[in-house]
């Protein structure tokens, strides 16, 4: 019996780097998923260019055309709910999203973010570990919540943080790890190892810690 493919959807502000590590692992044969809906804020951004190359549906929303958060936040998730999505990936979407939209998505929506959460939530993240000395840095996928970066985290990625790094080296180096990261996790959903409960399910057992990559794999 072949398997049935998950449905999924991809916001994206910026250029779409972790797009475009689902995409090369979808048409590897890696991730059995169906990218049915590329969306952003942004008319501009990266992302929908590679999504159109990618021959994935594509959205541009202005927040500008719309009188508030909530009316912008209602618009665009009706054009997510309306391409069948089953997974709702935030992959840089540089927006925090209304509490009663996001509540519609319980379960269904994850975001990877470049901390090692609950660390360094919002902007600035490589900075912010640098300023504190850290000897290590890495990257979270968590379920999505009201709560900014505030979501169950579910895996992460981590990097040794060196006397020479900068911010830039540092982003460089994390950036590889992320898109490692993300398909895995979206792989795991994919293939129903990973699942929502009312709490983060691994292979059948609450995830009480975040996931690594060699669990993953």
């Amino acid at each position: 019996m072949s398997q049935s493919l998950l449905k999924v959807a991809v916001l994206a502000s910026g250029r779409g780097s972790n797009l475009a590590a689902l995409v090369a692992a979808r048409d590897a044969g890696a991730l059995p998923v169906e990218m049915v809906l590329v969306g952003s804020d942004k008319a501009s951004a990266g992302a929908l260019r590679l999504a159109e190359a990618a021959h994935i549906p594509t959205l541009a929303l202005n927040p500008k055309d719309y009188p508030d958060r909530p009316s912008f936040d209602r618009a665009l998730f009706a054009h997510v709910a309306a391409s069948g999505t089953e997974l709702l990936v935030l992959a840089g979407f540089m927006r925090v999203i209304d509490a009663a939209v996001v509540a519609q998505w319980e379960g269904r929506a994850i975001n990877i973010h470049p901390s090692l959460l609950p660390k360094y939530p919002g902007l600035h993240t490589h900075r912010r570990c640098l300023e504190a000395g850290d000897t290590e840095h890495g990257a979270s996928v968590h379920y999505v919540t009201a709560e900014l970066d505030g979501g169950p985290v579910v895996a992460q990625a981590r990097i040794p943080v060196g006397p020479g790094d900068t911010e830039a080296s540092l982003a460089e180096r994390l950036l590889a790890e992320e898109h490692r990261l993300l398909p895995a996790v979206v792989g795991a959903i994919a293939r129903g190892r990973l699942r929502w409960n009312g709490e983060a399910m691994f292979d059948g057992r609450p995830v009480t810690a975040p996931l690594t990559l060699a669990q993953l794999s």
